[in-house]
Order: C-alpha cells, then sequence, then structure tokens
C-alpha cells in the first residue's frame, strides 16, 4: 500500500486489450520490460485505472481485466489443492481467500470470463488453454445449499457453473 496521493494529471492515451496487450497512441507496446514497469505502479480506485507514480496519476483504459494469467501449476487435491497463477507481466498469485477466483458467464452466449484476483483489486482474466486445464481438475461440491461444479485452492472452493447445468 502507497502512502502517497500525488495529484491527478488527465488521462493517458494508453490501453490494456482483453488479450493484455497494452497500446500507447494505438500503437502495441513491444518492450516487455516497460509493460512490467507499468504494471507494478497499475492501481484500480473507483472503479477506474491508474498508473501512479509519488509525482503524479495518469488515468488509462482497460478493455476488461489488466492482466491475463497465462499459466498455473497446481500441487495437492481435493480441498488440499493450491492453484498458483502466473500472469503475462510475471505475477504470481495462489488462489485462496485473498485471491478469489470468478467467473463471469455472458448472458447471451454463455460463454465463461474466469478471472483471479492478483492483487489490490487487480484482476486477470484467465486463458482458455489454462481455463480447459481448470476443468479437468474441478470436482462437484455444495455451495450455498446448491451443487456446483468448481475448484478447490487455498482452502476455498470457487464455484464455476451449478451441477445441473453441466
Amino acid at each position: 500500500m502507497h502512502l502517497w496521493n500525488p495529484p491527478f494529471c488527465g488521462d493517458l492515451d494508453m490501453r490494456i486489450a482483453r488479450d493484455g496487450t497494452w497500446f500507447y497512441l494505438g500503437t502495441p507496446i513491444g518492450r516487455p520490460a516497460l509493460v512490467r514497469l507499468f504494471s507494478t505502479i497499475l492501481k484500480l480506485e473507483d472503479g477506474k485505472y491508474f498508473l501512479v507514480t509519488p509525482v503524479e496519476k495518469v488515468g488509462i483504459t482497460v478493455d476488461d481485466a489488466p492482466f491475463v494469467a497465462v499459466d498455473f501449476t497446481a500441487r495437492g487435491e481435493g480441498e488440499a489443492q493450491v492453484l498458483r497463477f502466473e500472469t503475462n507481466v510475471g505475477d504470481f498469485a495462489e488462489a485462496g481467500a485473498d485471491h478469489p477466483i470468478r467467473v463471469e458467464r455472458d448472458p447471451e452466449t454463455g460463454e465463461p470470463s474466469p478471472y483471479v484476483m492478483i492483487r489490490a483489486g487487480l484482476e486477470a482474466l484467465i486463458d482458455r488453454k489454462s481455463f480447459y486445464r481448470l476443468v479437468e481438475l474441478g470436482a462437484h461440491h455444495r455451495h450455498e445449499g446448491v451443487s456446483w461444479f468448481g475448484l478447490w485452492s487455498g482452502g476455498v472452493f470457487f464455484p464455476v457453473i451449478p451441477s445441473d447445468k453441466l
């Protein structure tokens, strides 16, 4: 948690696409080290994204989630399972109470969009290949009185879809 509260200096023509690509003035930022640096100063405040330094704060656009979970490892099984995610910018997070997994469904197509919390309100969209691998680790469990198919990690069950919808 940063203690500084720099002045807002306006919006920057910077955008993070749904696939995790960072753009500046409409052009992809091709230097991974620069993207990594920007990612370390990214903050979410009142539903808006900012790059924050000790001397200024600028707004940026994020199409979906600011990060993409591009891989994960699993250790243990069942309720003792721990899922550790890696993002496209080199961050790691173990899913659990402080790093929940959630799945949104497109109301028209039903297509799932799975996310994992990385840090300070900043989520990663879990990429398709990782989500397919996660489904292989799923289990049925009662959640809020209903049977759900979901994932265990860090002693927490994360519901994905009601069992009767599979």
